[in-house]
């Protein structure tokens, strides 16, 4: 049973599976009943909520805020019926967190999977990237919150500082006693991909940018990126949470146990007028 509207149940659809004839088929449509159905919503809102290609259809900036009311709308659908027939448990409903895979694993997960205890009903989807898909993912709906760089945080989310992540440089063991400036000098970068960033900042803070060598090993996971650290292949920055243990294990040492980079993250999320309680404690929990 849903509560939304049957020009919303197809829309739904056609987002979920990008072409009409996969949402006629979930929804038990012909595909001319579900595109009159789009059409009537599109008349009834003003806006075109769709653009179509030979790639299938994707939804607009309109579209991206609609499907947000949609899953919005759910969460709060499935509490309503869960108390209308006197459920014990409320209906399962899933959050999907995306954000940097170093603050998504040093602070994010840990935290958010305390609520568990609390809210049974609740399945996480969390989501590492390491690139600049977490904004879209959160403005297309993918994402109910994202953890995204404070300069990241537009005037349209709502927000919330986490304790700021603090990357240290690192390499492997066997380097002990090297200077820095000869490994600046003679080795390469390890990074995520080509966009992050993170090492050039810590480079640039310490006034060794300049003599680095540019171009880096890139690998987008990371555990694969400390496992080229640890095997010499190269040198990087990682959270401080993230390297103890690996420092701990004697994988890889702090190249300067003086030097910090502290970048400041945020959690975000669009405002909600009615806020699920699991959303609610989720939000206070991530730190």
């Amino acid at each position: 049973m849903s509560l939304l509207h049957p020009g919303l149940e197809a829309f739904i659809a056609v987002i979920k599976h990008t072409t009409v004839h996969g949402a006629a088929r979930e929804i038990g449509l012909t595909q001319t009943g579900v595109t009159q159905r789009i059409r009537a919503l599109e008349r009834q809102l003003g806006t075109t909520l769709f653009t179509r290609s030979r790639k299938g259809m994707h939804p607009t900036p309109e579209g991206e805020a609609l499907y947000r009311y949609c899953l919005s709308a759910r969460d709060l659908e499935g509490q309503l019926l869960s108390f209308l027939h006197n459920q014990s448990d409320e209906s399962t409903v899933r959050v999907n967190i995306c954000g940097p895979s170093s603050m998504m694993r040093s602070q994010v997960i840990p935290e958010a999977t305390k609520i568990l205890d609390e809210f049974h009903n609740v399945t996480f989807t969390f989501n590492l990237n390491d690139d600049e898909s977490a904004l879209k993912q959160l403005k297309s709906g993918v994402a109910q919150l994202a953890v995204l760089t404070r300069g990241e945080v537009v005037n349209e989310l709502d927000s919330k500082l986490l304790q700021p992540c603090r990357y240290i440089l690192v390499g492997p063991a066997t380097w002990k006693g090297r200077s820095i400036k000869d490994i600046v000098k003679t080795e390469r970068i390890v990074d995520f991909n080509a966009s992050d960033d993170a090492t050039f900042q810590f480079l640039q803070k310490f006034d060794l940018f300049d003599g680095c060598i540019k171009e880096r090993h890139l690998a987008n996971n990371t555990d694969a990126l400390a496992s080229l650290v640890a095997n010499g292949c190269g040198y990087s920055v990682l959270t401080r949470r993230f390297a103890e243990p690996l420092i701990k294990a004697k994988q890889v040492i702090n190249l300067n146990e003086k030097w910090e980079l502290a970048v400041d993250f945020a959690l975000a999320w669009y405002p909600r007028h009615e806020m699920p309680p699991y959303f609610a404690r989720l939000i206070k929990s991530i730190k």
